[in-house]
């Protein structure tokens, strides 16, 4: 009797061992390339849900306003060194 599961016809882990330099040959999450090994679904929640968010210095909003106040710093000494000689 031969039976096929499902986990032997699904995708393969496409990660890569360091030390053999053969492919993992784990069945990979479906809906990513690598397997749960490998770092499928990994990764801590975003923001306030992370136990280790603190004050917000470095959130993606904070570094979209301090790139805006770069720009307008930098078009301001643009215009200044037009208007004065």
């Amino acid at each position: 009797m031969n039976a096929t599961y499902p986990f032997q016809k699904s995708p393969r882990c496409t990660a890569t061992s360091k030390r053999t330099r053969m492919p993992c040959q784990a069945p990979a999450v479906t809906g990513w390339t690598v397997c749960r090994f490998h770092g499928a679904r990994g990764g801590a929640p975003k923001g306030k849900r992370n136990g280790m968010y603190r004050h917000g210095l470095y959130t993606q909003q904070a570094a979209a306003m301090n790139a805006r106040l770069a720009d307008l710093q930098r078009e301001s000494r643009a215009l200044l060194r037009r208007l004065i000689p």
